[in-house]
């Protein structure tokens, strides 16, 4: 069985186009993962994820998480309340003076709680900044991210409220799988 997935790409060309939340309140904070941890970083993934369908890495070993998260210029920021994990947002360095919002969400028991918008500002303000925290990058031009119809309903809602802009738009059809999230039925 399959579905159609419709993958949105938004873009800000500049630090002056983000939009920013209000902060949630002093109980959350967000904090840089200063070590890459294949295991944090998949705990994150699947408890964000798994209600929303996220497969693309389910299949990496841990090696290739390792990988990928030691690339320079990939930054994880995660929110927190109250010191338990709330969600996150992955950044990744690319050509040109990209940065990619690889990965961005809250873990369910948290969405509703106007944590989103306040950790999706963070991150995009990371993204803007992240060549001052990593000698040899070219300074940030844009900042991008894709989101789908699999995500959140006020995924798309958020990124343009932040100032993003569509630049392109596809529909694909895809399997339809079931994803464990933080483990099995979640």
């Amino acid at each position: 069985m399959s579905i159609t997935v419709t993958t949105w790409s938004l873009e800000q060309t500049s630090p002056a186009d983000l939009r920013p939340a209000a902060e949630p309140g002093a109980d959350i904070t967000v904090v840089r993962a200063g070590v890459p941890s294949p295991e944090f970083s998949r705990f994150l993934y699947t408890a964000v994820g798994g209600d929303i369908r996220w497969t693309d890495r389910l299949s990496l070993r841990h090696q290739q998480w390792q990988e990928a998260l030691a690339k320079p210029g990939t930054e994880t920021w995660v929110a927190y309340d109250r010191g338990t994990p709330a969600g996150y947002v992955e950044l990744e360095a690319q050509d040109e003076g990209a940065v990619e919002i690889v990965y961005f969400g809250l873990i369910p028991a948290f969405r509703g709680r106007r944590i989103g918008g306040h950790l999706l500002s963070y991150g995009t303000a990371r993204a803007w900044d992240l060549a001052e925290r990593w000698p040899g990058l070219a300074p940030t031009k844009r900042v991008w991210l894709h989101t789908c119809s699999k995500d959140g309903p006020h995924a798309m809602d958020n990124y343009l409220r932040r100032g993003f802009r569509l630049f392109d738009t596809k529909t694909s059809q895809e399997p339809e799988v079931e994803t464990p999230g933080p483990w099995p039925g979640a």
